[in-house]
């Protein structure tokens, strides 16, 4: 300033000389305004293109990026002024290249040069052209793959991305389409277990990975016998093209996984709400992130166009296998386990289109056991052989129907989070019950859109005042509590299997009702009455731990024997449970109990329960009614 001053100019001259020479001048207009980039940062399209979201107990913002080189700002994980700066300068920056910011961020180079009205030049971005070209996107469809209780990462279902090509014609063209989806990185040697604690607690980055469809669907249903749902987005090309553009600057860092809100679902509602400003997906998740409660919100917000249902090798064979007669059935099942060949009387003597029956529905469960099972080679292959020679030699006859598309998706089916409100009494005392459970589904809740026999709780609260005394109490805090309930015949042999953690009220000697930690387990079979009721029984396991049992924890080998219906108005269950604690006072525990739940709608049920329970020379009954409410 004193050069300036010397030389003859004024003090505002030189203020203004100085001043206009820092300043970056924006587009090719010299005198246009320096953009309001405080403002800009603020903007809900650019906070979610750099996945920024409020603090809780700060008025700023955080990214849930967890990787340094998803910014061009060393501030720009909190900062969205400094990040849009920084990229605005390099966005201008001369050249090009895979290294160049336009090249790394393209969703976000778009965005500001359409903000700002920047010159919308070509750039020269080899890989990125590439994975564009291969890729050759025209649509994106949203596949959602049923729940899978024998995997913790799966047992609420999981969400990818389908991206189909134009002009496609055949189905084999969607096979070859690539997908993309957003998982826990974990090491391969890790158990389930470990799996489950370090995906709870952010044990694991995110990565996005792209593979083709075909390699999805022998996953989901072939192997874990998974039913798809495709629902093809109503995205228009220019949408298309961003959220591929966004698509490419996450897939290489790092999110760090949660699996109860940033998990697979929650980064493909962010794909969404990119590509289509102003839907909020995010703004939808609260305390988790269910795949199947994503794909609602996605359908809520008018996203797709269509839908279509993909049903997993599982679901054909058991369609195929239920359309024959019981006299058929056991043919088939003769047939698969080599008892009888295909010349054997008992099929020749078949009706034409009854041993085309048998023999398509027999090749269907062979081609499933040799995967699901791993049948080895040698004996599947001539049985399969041999079964469609025989087929072929029949002719033209008419096949056994394909599995129809149920009436109710699983989108369709009761919200998740269900707040309970009951009355009972606790022997002779009267009680009111308040039972908040964010996830999932039990037996008893309205069976449309989930697993038959599945049960699947969370975090499950029941907090209970008692009238007599106004004590409140909280009678049992569920932590993870599973339950697969299957039924056995003679083509599968599946292990009904239970297991839960937490803590609960027990009663011990003295009469007092203490609240324990335990784990509790369960393994045995079911048998099917009807085709929505079976019968089931359980050996059964249980811990409990507490200073006030006689040795600090207890323990007790049990069984549980039951019932239960599921029907589209009424569920119910039933049965008998027995237990004999080892450890402690060395006593048994035996109780009968009915459970019932009404469904007035989807989203209200009346609900109601009764134990008559002997411990201790003692007999107790229990008795509650209430509604349970879905949302």
């Amino acid at each position: 300033m004193q050069r300036f001053l010397k030389s003859g100019l004024s003090p505002c001259l030189a203020f203004v000389f100085v001043t206009s020479a820092t300043v970056p001048v924006y587009a090719d207009e010299p005198h246009q305004a320096a953009p309001d980039t405080a403002a800009l940062a603020l903007m809900p399209s650019w906070l979610t293109l750099l996945s920024y979201r409020p603090d809780r107990l700060s008025p700023g913002y955080t990214s849930q990026a967890d990787d340094p080189e998803f910014f061009l700002s060393p501030d720009g994980k909190t900062s969205p002024q400094a990040e849009l700066e920084a990229t605005l300068k390099a966005i201008q920056a001369p050249g090009g290249g895979d290294d160049h910011a336009r090249c790394r961020f393209p969703a976000r180079d778009r965005w500001l040069r359409e903000q700002l009205d920047l010159p919308l030049t070509q750039v020269n971005c080899p890989t990125y052209d590439e994975w564009r070209s291969t890729l050759n996107t025209e649509t994106v469809t949203l596949v959602f793959a049923a729940s899978y209780l024998n995997s913790p990462s799966s047992m609420f279902g999981h969400t990818f991305l389908r991206l189909d090509p134009p002009n496609r014609s055949e189905e084999a063209d969607l096979l070859l389409a690539s997908t993309i989806s957003y998982a826990a990185d974990a090491a391969a040697h890790d158990s389930e277990l470990m799996f489950a604690y370090r995906g709870i607690f952010g044990g694991y980055p995110g990565i996005t990975t792209v593979q083709p469809y075909y390699e999805k669907i022998r996953l989901y249903s072939d192997i874990e016998n998974r039913d798809l749902w495709e629902y093809q987005l109503n995205l228009t090309p220019e949408e298309t093209s961003t959220l591929m553009a966004h698509a490419w600057e996450i897939k290489d860092h790092n999110f760090d996984y949660y699996f109860f809100d940033e998990n697979c679902a929650y980064r493909l509602l962010a794909l969404i709400d990119v590509a289509r400003p102003g839907t909020h997906l995010l703004d939808e998740v609260n305390t988790h992130a269910i795949p199947s409660d994503t794909v609602r919100w996605v359908v809520d917000h008018d996203l797709v166009a269509s839908v279509r249902y993909r049903p997993s090798s599982a679901t054909v064979v058991q369609t195929y296998l239920d359309q024959l007669s019981s006299e058929q059935r056991e043919h088939a099942a003769a047939l698969a386990s080599g008892d009888i060949s295909v010349d054997d009387q008992r099929i020749t003597d078949l009706a034409n289109d009854e041993q085309a029956q048998v023999l398509d529905a027999t090749y269907e469960y062979v081609r499933y056991q040799t995967q699901a099972e791993k049948w080895p080679r040698e004996r599947s292959a001539s049985l399969s052989y041999s079964l469609l020679k025989a087929r072929s030699e029949l002719g033209h006859e008419i096949p056994l129907p394909q599995p129809p598309e149920p009436e109710v998706r699983d989108d369709q089916g009761h919200d998740t989070f269900r707040i309970s409100a009951l009355g009972g009494q606790q022997g002779s005392r009267n009680f009111a019950q308040l039972t908040l459970r964010p996830a999932y589904h039990d037996l008893l809740d309205p069976p449309e859109g989930y697993r038959s026999g599945a049960q699947l709780q969370f975090l499950r609260l029941d907090a209970r005042l008692y009238t007599d005394n106004d004590e409140l109490q909280v009678e049992q805090l569920t932590a993870v509590e599973i339950r697969s309930l299957s039924v056995r015949d003679q083509f599968f042999s599946p292990l009904s299997w239970q297991v839960g953690f937490g803590g609960r009220r027990a009663e011990i000697e003295s009469g007092k009702r203490i609240f324990t930690p335990y784990l509790d387990g369960g393994a045995g079979g079911g048998w099917a009455i009807t085709d929505q009721s079976q019968v089931f029984a359980m050996a059964t396991a249980d811990v409990e731990i507490d200073n006030d049992l006689d040795k600090g924890f207890d323990a007790a080998p049990g069984a549980d024997f039951g019932a239960f219906y599921q029907g589209h108005t009424l569920s119910a269950k039933g049965g008998l449970r027995t237990k004999a604690w080892l450890i402690g006072g060395q006593h048994r525990e035996d109780s009968v109990y009915a459970d019932a739940s009404w469904h007035i709608r989807r989203d209200l049920s009346l609900t109601t329960g009764w134990e008559r329970r002997h411990q201790f020379e003692r007999y107790e009954t229990r008795w509650q009614l209430g509604l349970n409410i879905y949302f």
